[in-house]
């Protein structure tokens, strides 16, 4: 296997290995290492590490070095173990979609065709992926969160189709924009609604300063009003110059009650929401990290249990060994009371289990819950924005009519903002994983 290549099926985080290599979906991976346990060893851009096998297709033309090549309609696949999987892609005469698989340790291509290996059952007819090797771990768990292993995933539905909503896409962690370490799906979610809170902190800021522009136009408009200059124009000339005098005086009045209404109706409500917002984004935010880190807890607690009940296995082989080599009325108590300890040992792992899973259903539970709250104020901040940005540029249509082409731009765009379409490009962009947590089996 050692210097061959590989194409990676699904994106991985690399946070489940020390030395974890992160690749996307469709890179190609240099194999250099391949354990038993299913882990191997690979180098992508200049960088080694550690990916489970599960999530890679050994490519065809590098896993068989043979001089030999495979017979037609055959397909070469390589096992979490290291053995490969010979694939017929033909129905040989059945119902359409049949995959007859070769599975064999050291596998020998003569002209003849295969030699050493043995049969498997067909793989049942519509699947497009390469049957694997049946295990009992059909389970990985990532930061303490235990989600299903894509070979053995169950089709899961979105709990909201068609809608990208927060729910459905932000169940598995990510690395950090630094890369130094990952922060939770639910994170991501949060920093949005953070970044919100600043941006209308921010529109609040630029309607303040829009205010004083107004307050000092005003000023000057009325100080240019009252300036005697040409004041001794007589004749109906003198009547004209006069209006155009008055004239100022009564735009100042109306970029004076502008700016009052600005401050008012525009920039004290964008403050007020955000103040309300800041306070739930807090308790969402602390009581997701409390259910998080009690899973986390649990899970240890799983993992401790999981150490003992190993370590009280060993202790019975032990002594049923010592048994086998010398009869002892001594020996076989000492077996009855590691038997005893053994099943202990298992009931306490039961109970860490059930415990755990009891604690990663609160947590699942509470993500769909405050997630999609934060959908409805994301909503709910958006659309008050829009009205009160609405509201700027009525107040704008009144006191400036000689301005008015310039907003109707504004007002078009303000009558365009969608915040279900703004979610869905969002979400694209952002997403962590789609895959919802699931049981620990033991």
């Amino acid at each position: 296997m050692s210097g061959s290549y590989c194409k990676s099926l699904y994106p991985f985080s690399g946070e489940q290995h020390q030395q974890g290599l992160s690749f996307e979906a469709g890179e190609i991976i240099k194999v250099v290492q391949v354990l038993p346990g299913g882990w191997w060893e690979g180098e992508k851009d200049g960088t080694r590490g550690w990916f489970p096998s599960s999530y890679v297709q050994v490519l065809e033309g590098n896993i068989s070095g043979d001089q030999n090549p495979l017979p037609p309609h055959w397909r070469c696949y390589m096992s979490p173990q290291g053995r490969r999987y010979y694939v017929n892609t033909i129905n040989n005469g059945k119902s359409p979609g049949n995959i007859l698989l070769l599975i064999s340790i050291h596998i020998y291509i003569t002209n003849g065709g295969f030699d050493g290996a043995f049969f498997f059952s067909p793989q049942s007819p519509g699947s497009t992926s390469p049957t694997r090797k049946q295990s009992k771990e059909t389970t990985v768990t990532i930061n303490c969160v235990t989600f299903p292993l894509p070979a053995f995933m169950p089709e899961q539905q979105l709990l909201k189709p068609g809608e990208w909503s927060y729910c459905d896409y932000f169940w598995t962690d990510k690395k950090d924009s630094q890369g130094n370490g990952c922060i939770t799906g639910f994170e991501v979610l949060l920093q949005k609604q953070l970044r919100g809170k600043q941006m209308q902190k921010e529109m609040a800021e630029f309607i303040r300063e829009r205010i004083k522009i107004e307050e000092e136009y005003a000023k000057n408009l009325s100080k240019l009003s009252q300036i005697p200059l040409a004041g001794q124009e007589e004749g109906t000339l003198g009547e004209a110059w006069a209006q155009l005098k008055k004239s100022l005086a009564d735009e100042a009045e109306v970029h004076l009650k502008f700016s009052s209404k600005l401050q008012s109706e525009v920039e004290k409500p964008l403050l007020t929401f955000r103040e309300n917002f800041k306070k739930d984004m807090k308790r969402f935010d602390h009581h997701i990290a409390d259910l998080r880190k009690q899973l986390v807890g649990r899970y240890a607690a799983v993992e401790k249990a999981r150490k003992a009940l190993a370590d009280r296995q060993k202790e019975l082989d032990l002594k049923t060994q010592q048994l086998e080599i010398k009869l002892s009325n001594k020996i076989e108590e000492d077996i009855k009371k590691a038997r005893r300890k053994s099943t202990q040992a298992g009931d306490d792992l039961m109970r860490c289990v059930d415990l755990y899973n009891q604690s990663q259903s609160k947590w699942f539970e509470e993500m769909v819950t405050t997630s999609l709250e934060l959908e409805r104020l994301e909503v709910e901040r958006v659309e008050m924005i829009r009205q009160h940005l609405c509201q700027y540029t009525t107040l704008r249509h009144e006191t400036d009519m000689f301005n008015q082409s310039t907003m109707e731009p504004v007002d078009q765009l303000l009558q365009c903002v969608d915040p279900a379409r703004d979610r869905e490009l969002w979400v694209r962009e952002n997403k962590t994983g789609e895959i919802r947590p699931v049981d620990i089996e033991i």
